[in-house]
């Protein structure tokens, strides 16, 4: 049976990548900074990560901040995954990490490179927004009497169960290095993801697009966070929102 370890494995994407992979019989570690018994931080490392790393055949590396620390905490988990004999390193990356200058996104494409030149066997996906993100952003600009949106941007929300399930079974796999990218099923205007948020909950405000000056605004204008041709999920924004908000009023 094999024994993998899942670092964020309490977060949004890896407590469903950990659910999958023990409803079919593996033996799932799950670190986190406050889980015990992996509660490790994997910006500080230490005893307890060499702890979490024993025996361990495949780590999914979920863990994520965009307050930074990426970098680190990856060398770290490089380290000591070499020292284990750890055979399968899988990482969730972003499409568009090499394209759009976004702080978050370089440290993502930083960690790509360090997962490269480690010497393990890899495998790397990229996937595109999670609706669950897009929905948060939308509620926090909707909280103002007008609703401010990215002129010409558009995005393409994933399900991250759907991503949660493609990761699992990458894991289960042979290191394949970089996989194809995961984009949702439809590349959508900021216009048109907020009107279907608003109807969704039932709130009305004026949409007003503003255009934003930068390299990073050109870059998501330009599509660079998009995968058009990797349009591989299956629920839609809306979908998504009908199950979000049912369960909210349930």
């Amino acid at each position: 049976m094999t024994t993998i370890l899942v670092t964020g494995g309490t977060g949004t994407l890896g407590r469903l990548v950990t659910a999958r992979l023990r409803a079919d019989g593996h033996e799932v570690r799950v670190l986190s900074r406050h889980t015990e018994p992996y509660a490790v931080d994997l910006r500080e490392g230490g005893a307890g990560l060499d702890a979490a790393l024993a025996d361990v055949d495949t780590v999914v590396h979920c863990a994520s901040s965009p307050r930074g620390g990426d970098e680190r905490a990856a060398a770290h988990l490089i380290a000591a995954a070499r020292k284990a004999a750890v055979s399968h390193l899988v990482y969730i990356s972003i499409v568009g990490v090499d394209v759009v200058p976004l702080g978050y996104y370089r440290a993502k494409l930083t960690v790509e490179k360090q997962i490269e030149e480690s010497g393990l066997g890899w495998t790397i996906l990229r996937a595109t927004q999670f609706h669950d993100l897009v929905a948060q952003v939308l509620g926090s600009l909707a909280k103002m009497p007008v609703l401010l949106l990215p002129a010409g941007v558009s995005d393409q929300p994933v399900e991250v169960a759907e991503v949660a399930d493609r990761l699992a079974a990458l894991s289960l796999g042979t290191p394949a290095g970089r996989v194809d990218d995961m984009g949702g099923p439809e590349v959508r205007g900021f216009r048109s993801l907020a009107d279907a948020y608003l109807r969704a909950t039932g709130r009305r405000r004026p949409l007003v697009d503003v255009r934003l000056a930068g390299k990073t605004y050109r870059a998501f204008r330009n599509g660079g966070h998009l995968a058009p041709d990797h349009a591989v999920g299956k629920k839609t924004f809306e979908e998504y929102l009908k199950a979000h908000i049912g369960r909210a009023e349930a």
